[in-house]
C-alpha cells in the first residue's frame, strides 16, 4: 500500500508538470509563425530543438539519479523547466524561442527518472501498470495543457496572446516543484545508490544495450513509434490550419480529445491488458492502430475525420508505450534501471529529433498530408518487428483467460 501511495504521488507530480507542458507544445508553431512564417521546416526544428537537447539530457538525468538519488534529480529538473518558461514569457526573438526550447529539453530528462521511480516501486508483475499509471498522468497533463493553453492563445492563428500560456506553464511546473519537495520520498537504498557508482559509464551502457538483442529490438520499436508520432505532434498545427482552417483553440481542443483516449487506457486499462494479453500483443495491436490512425490523418479532409483518426492513433500509442517502456525495465538490474530508461528515452528523443525534421521536410516539398503517409510507413515496419518481440526470453505472454 506505501508503494501504491508513493506510485501515484510520482504520477501526480508528472502530471502537473505535463499539464503546463501541454500548454505550450500545441502553440509553438503559432509562435514559430509570428517569426518564421510559411516555413513548415523552421518550425518543426523548433520542435525537434527541445528532442536533441533531451537525448543528451535523459541518459545524465538516469545515470544521476541512479548514483544521487530519484529525488534531487527530479527537483533540479523541474526548477530547470520552470525558468524555460519563464523565459519563452519574454521571447521577443525566433533564437529565443529555440534557446527556451533547449532548456525545456534539457529538463524534460525528468521522464525517465519519473519511469526509473516507478520501476523501483513496482514488482516486475506490476511494471506495466505503473508504466500505464504514470503514460495516464502524462496524458491527463496532455488533455488539460492544450486546453487551457488554446483558452489563453485565442481561436486566432495570426494574433494569438503569447506570454499569457508561458506564465501558466511556469506556474504549473512551479506547483509540480512544490508538491515533489514535500511529499516525494527517496526510493533508492543507499546500497542500490553504491552499486549504481560501479555501473559503466554512458557509452558503454549504450553499447551494452545495444549488444542485447532483446532490448536492442525494443529499442528500435520504440524509436519507430516515436518517430511517426513526432511527425504528426509537431506538424499537425500547420497541416490544421492548411486543411481545415483551424486556430490554437481548435488545435488545443483536438489534442485534448488525444489525451482523454491515453488516460482511457493507460490509466485504466493498461494494467488488465497486459495481465491478459501480454505486452508483446499488446505492442503489436498499437503498432497496427498506430498505422491506421497516421493513414487515415493523410486522407482526412474534414474536422470528423481528422479527430477519429487522431483517436485510433492515440489509442495505439496509449497500448505501444507503456508496452515498450514495462519491457525495457524487465531487462534491466536494480541498479540500473534509471540508466536503462534514460538511454530508452533518448532513444525517443532522438526520434523526436529526426522525426520532425523529416516530417517538415515532407510537409514542405510534398504537402500537408505527406509526413502521415511516411508515418503509417514506418508503423507498418514496426508492427512486423513487434511480431519477433513474443520469441524473445524474458517477454511475458500473459495469462489465459476463461470464457
Amino acid at each position: 500500500m506505501y508503494f501504491k501511495g508513493v506510485m501515484l504521488l510520482m504520477a501526480l507530480v508528472v502530471f502537473i508538470d505535463l499539464v503546463g507542458f501541454g500548454i505550450v507544445v500545441p502553440l509553438l508553431p503559432f509562435y514559430g509563425e509570428l517569426y518564421a512564417p510559411s516555413h513548415p521546416f523552421v518550425i518543426t526544428m523548433l520542435m525537434a530543438t527541445y528532442s536533441g537537447c533531451q537525448l543528451l539530457a535523459s541518459p545524465l538525468w538516469g545515470r544521476l539519479s541512479d548514483r544521487l538519488g530519484r529525488r534531487p534529480i527530479v527537483l533540479i529538473s523541474l526548477l530547470t523547466s520552470v525558468s524555460a518558461y519563464l523565459w519563452l514569457s519574454h521571447a521577443s526573438a525566433l533564437w529565443m524561442l529555440f534557446a527556451t526550447r533547449a532548456l525545456q529539453g534539457i529538463s524534460a530528462g525528468n521522464i525517465s527518472v519519473a519511469q526509473a521511480y516507478i520501476a523501483d516501486v513496482t514488482t516486475p508483475e506490476k511494471r506495466a501498470k505503473g508504466m500505464g499509471l504514470l503514460g495516464a498522468a502524462i496524458a491527463l497533463g496532455f488533455t488539460l495543457g492544450p486546453a487551457i493553453g488554446g483558452w489563453l492563445a485565442g481561436p486566432d492563428p495570426m494574433h494569438i496572446v503569447a506570454a499569457s500560456p508561458a506564465y501558466a506553464a511556469a506556474g504549473f511546473s512551479a506547483l509540480a516543484l512544490v508538491v515533489a519537495f514535500f511529499t516525494l520520498k527517496e526510493p533508492l537504498s543507499a546500497e542500490l545508490r553504491a552499486a549504481a557508482v560501479r555501473q559503466p559509464g554512458r557509452i558503454e551502457q549504450l553499447q551494452s544495450a545495444l549488444g542485447r538483442p532483446p532490448l536492442r529490438l525494443l529499442l528500435i520499436l520504440y524509436f519507430l513509434s516515436t518517430f511517426a508520432f513526432a511527425g504528426m505532434e509537431t506538424t499537425f498545427a500547420q497541416w490544421a490550419m492548411a486543411r481545415l482552417d483551424w486556430g490554437p483553440r481548435q488545435v488545443g481542443e483536438t489534442f485534448a480529445v488525444v489525451g482523454i483516449v491515453l488516460i482511457l487506457i493507460q490509466g485504466g486499462l493498461i494494467g488488465r491488458l497486459a495481465k491478459r494479453f501480454g505486452e508483446a500483443r499488446l505492442l503489436l495491436v498499437g503498432a497496427i492502430m498506430s498505422g491506421l490512425g497516421l493513414a487515415g490523418l493523410a486522407a482526412a479532409g474534414t474536422p470528423d475525420a481528422a479527430i477519429v483518426a487522431c483517436s485510433i492513433l492515440a489509442l495505439g500509442q496509449s497500448l505501444t508505450s507503456p508496452a515498450i517502456s514495462s519491457l525495457v525495465s524487465r531487462q534491466a538490474g536494480a541498479s540500473e534501471q534509471g540508466g536503462t530508461l534514460g538511454i530508452n528515452q533518448s532513444i525517443g528523443a532522438f526520434a523526436r529529433l529526426v522525426g520532425p525534421m523529416a516530417a517538415g521536410f515532407a510537409f514542405e516539398v510534398r504537402g500537408p498530408g505527406a509526413p502521415y503517409v511516411i508515418g503509417a510507413l514506418v508503423m507498418l515496419g514496426a508492427a512486423v518487428l513487434a511480431l519477433q518481440v513474443r520469441s524473445q526470453p524474458g517477454v511475458p505472454q500473459g495469462v489465459p483467460q476463461p470464457p
